[in-house]
């Protein structure tokens, strides 16, 4: 019997030594110590020996069973420092590894636009400029020759933050502080962001952009206007779109009038985008009225200009063919 034990031990000592995961050794003492193993067999067996013999033996059994759990310890031991080495290994970083390809996003179609007609009007000379969103009254309205009992003052048009505190409902107000700073001769557009009270639907939004150019120097006719504008439609629409002027009116320019482009759906032919007229509105302009140049402080006898503005939403959803203006503030991301 007491071979029996040294053979037992010896089993489990190389079983014990071969295991590599925590259930294996779970497995194994079942195998070795547990209620059904032939160590607990032994200890049944007990009642058979003498009273004398059983002291004996019975220290033998434990012994065994003793060193098969030191073993276990040591076995679990070992494996919890594999385990542990293995992890360290698998989350070291190698620097030799190329990193990971972050996706590239593209520019929002009002930031494209943007660019492409800032890109254009400095080919033609133009400088960009840039403006305040909080304005004050003066340069929203008084210095662009607004009436005092003007429409667009009232609080149904215009977000007033304070009295004479206002969002800007244009980006004129760049056109003033540029001529209040600088000069003539001045070659200005400014973009950016503008602000109405208007409802938000399909063709509306109280959030909008716009650009707006200005040009002061002797000797500036309305030709001029025409010409820079035709050019900038050529290059943005494409060369066989047309453009016509209708007078209209502005306090700031005089005259004032507004741009039509052929329909580039029909050609011209008339259908639902241009309300079968064959034309579509794109842009306001005129010549710059000589009281704003005197609010100024511009010698309005020497010096003339033109000024224009343009819709950058609205360029946007012509060029992408976007039938909604809110489709362009949304925050979905098509990914596919």
């Amino acid at each position: 019997m007491e071979e029996q034990l040294l053979v037992i031990l010896r089993q489990a000592e190389e079983k014990i030594a071969a295991a590599k995961a925590f259930h294996e050794l779970n497995d194994l003492k079942s195998l070795f110590i547990g209620k059904k193993s032939e160590l607990n067999d032994f200890m049944k067996k007990l009642g058979t020996l003498s009273p004398e013999e059983r002291p004996a033996f019975g220290k033998k059994i434990n012994d065994v069973k003793a060193a098969i759990e030191k073993v276990l310890e040591e076995a679990e031991a070992r494996i919890k420092e594999e385990q542990y080495i293995l992890a360290l290994k698998s989350s070291q970083f190698d620097f030799t590894m190329p990193g990971r390809q972050i996706p590239i996003g593209s520019l929002h179609p009002l930031t494209m636009i943007q660019q492409q007609i800032e890109d254009i009007f400095i080919s033609m000379g133009f400088q960009v400029a840039e403006g305040y969103d909080v304005e004050d009254d003066f340069h929203n309205f008084d210095a662009l020759n607004t009436p005092k009992d003007h429409p667009s003052r009232n609080l149904a048009d215009t977000f007033y933050i304070e009295k004479d505190v206002l969002l800007r409902t244009h980006t004129s107000t760049v056109q003033i502080r540029v001529m209040e700073k600088y000069k003539p001769p001045i070659k200005i557009i400014a973009p950016g962001r503008c602000y109405r009270n208007d409802k938000f639907d399909l063709t509306h939004s109280p959030v909008f952009h716009q650009v707006e150019g200005l040009v002061v120097d002797e000797d500036i006719s309305f030709r001029d206007l025409s010409n820079t504008m035709d050019v900038f439609i050529k290059k943005m629409f494409g060369p066989d779109i047309k453009s016509r002027f209708r007078p209209h009116f502005f306090p700031f320019t005089e005259p004032s009038a507004e741009m039509d482009i052929t329909c580039f759906s029909c050609a011209g032919k008339g259908c639902p985008t241009c309300k079968n007229s064959g034309w579509i509105e794109i842009a306001g302009a005129g010549m710059v009225d000589p009281n704003v140049f005197d609010i100024i402080g511009i010698d309005s006898e020497r010096y003339t200009g033109f000024a224009f503005g343009f819709g950058i939403d609205r360029i946007t959803m012509l060029k992408y063919r976007v039938p909604d203006i809110r489709m362009l503030f949304e925050n979905y991301v098509n990914n596919g």
